[in-house]
């Protein structure tokens, strides 16, 4: 380990990379404390210390920024929603189709059209973000919010945060180490984990028999981190058989790599904003003056509870659904058999053609069963574990399953890239 932080410092420029990383990460850290001026901190904090599942998912995945009310409460999940709407629109409109086909000048374009659509959907998502959040407070988080005079300076406050985060992650991207978005991400999970260990050691003194679900959350954690990396770095290898001049009889033997997880962590996300619509809307009517909407929204907000049986069960089955549904736009068996024929390969014992689209469709869609399913059992084993313990006085989980499928993701990228710079550095000195 020391060998090879050694070989990291000798290298200036991954050092110097690195060490940009962890500044950008530091006034990033920085920002999430500065609050929203006029904002009634005591309620926003009340709110949080007695928060519901809903809530407890914003706050991890801000990073506390949504329980300091911070300029930059939102994080990048505008830019996330909006690149993952700008992919599906690639598959449906031909032009941003034949864009995404161009390479690296096609996908700046199409990188700019995302970052113009993060800024309406940011705009958007703040006003529903204060409207949930003043909703479930005592006392009014703002005062006079119904004022358009006060509440577009704050919307635009909070969308001009998240603008200011996705130029901050554009220059982790092209300075530093690692793609920027997906570190200030990584940062938001990870920066929740001391509190919640503070908190659980704080109970631990005083009782003892709650270190034991925190010490059996900490080995449930590590173990499905070990999982989450070897299927995340599983793949099938198809074999792929190359005719060249230069060989005779046998073809060059290669494969075709296809992911076990071929869908990332789209389905979740995806997933997640469709079983967490009908909770939100409750929140709003469980606030009405009318009776029967009131009821209505209590039995809905009871139903769709991150712990009942109908959020795990619907949340389950929507991320299976959903990653059938991303791969099926994202993974072409037609193209793949195109390109395969195209250079001279063969599957052995497939003929080219439709036999091979065929045969690359149901590889593709086993797969997606047992992706789809892993996905869905990483997302829901924490907080089933987390009811498991409740009786134990578990305060809560370590970590997400979607923040694990994240963190395990962003680790693993930083480290192939660092070491293709180690690579090149040791090149360098040869050249």
């Amino acid at each position: 380990m020391l060998k090879f932080i050694s070989q990291i410092w000798r290298s200036k420029d991954l050092r110097n990379k690195i060490l940009f990383t962890i500044g950008a990460v530091v006034v990033f850290r920085i920002s999430t404390q500065i609050s929203i001026p006029g904002a009634n901190m005591d309620a926003i904090r009340a709110i949080f210390q007695n928060s519901n599942g809903l809530l407890g998912m914003l706050s991890a995945l801000t990073g506390g920024s949504a329980e300091n009310f911070s300029i930059v409460m939102m994080g990048v999940s505008p830019y996330i929603n909006a690149s993952i709407i700008v992919q599906l629109l690639a598959v449906i409109i031909p032009k941003l189709e034949a864009l995404s086909k161009e390479g690296e000048q096609g996908q700046k374009v199409l990188n700019k059209y995302t970052r113009w659509l993060s800024l309406p959907l940011a705009f958007i998502q703040s006003y529903g973000t204060i409207l949930v959040l003043n909703s479930q407070a005592s006392t009014p988080i703002i005062d006079n919010l119904q004022d358009p005079r006060i509440l577009l300076p704050i919307m635009l406050t909070i969308t001009a945060g998240t603008v200011w985060l996705m130029w901050l992650g554009e220059i982790i991207t092209e300075k530093g180490i690692g793609n920027g978005i997906s570190i200030i991400i990584f940062t938001n999970i990870v920066a929740g984990m001391p509190q919640i260990v503070a908190k659980s050691l704080t109970l631990g003194q005083v009782d003892s028999k709650a270190l034991i679900p925190f010490v059996t959350n900490i080995l449930f954690t590590i173990i499905l981190l070990v999982i989450i990396v070897i299927i995340t770095e599983a793949e099938r290898k198809i074999p792929v058989t190359y005719a060249g001049h230069r060989f005779q009889g046998r073809g060059e033997q290669s494969s075709l790599p296809v992911k076990i997880n071929q869908a990332g962590m789209v389905p979740i996300i995806f997933a997640a904003s469709l079983i967490t619509f009908p909770g939100l809307i409750a929140q709003f009517m469980v606030r009405a003056k009318t009776l029967w909407v009131k009821d209505l929204g209590e039995y809905i907000a009871s139903i769709f509870s991150m712990d009942g049986a109908v959020y795990l069960i619907g949340y389950f089955l929507c991320i299976i659904l959903f990653t059938y549904f991303y791969v099926s736009i994202t993974f072409n068996p037609k193209q793949v058999a195109e390109n395969i024929q195209k250079r001279g390969g063969y599957i052995p014992g497939i003929r080219p053609g439709s036999q091979t689209v065929e045969y690359l469709k149901n590889v593709s869609t086993r797969l997606c069963l047992f992706g789809g399913a892993f996905l869905a059992l990483v997302a829901v084993a924490p907080t089933i574990l987390s009811i498991i313990l409740s009786g134990s006085g578990s305060i809560g989980n370590l970590i997400s399953g979607a923040g694990m499928i994240i963190v395990v993701g962003v680790v693993l990228e930083l480290v192939r890239q660092i070491n293709a710079q180690l690579v090149m550095h040791d090149y360098d000195k040869l050249v």
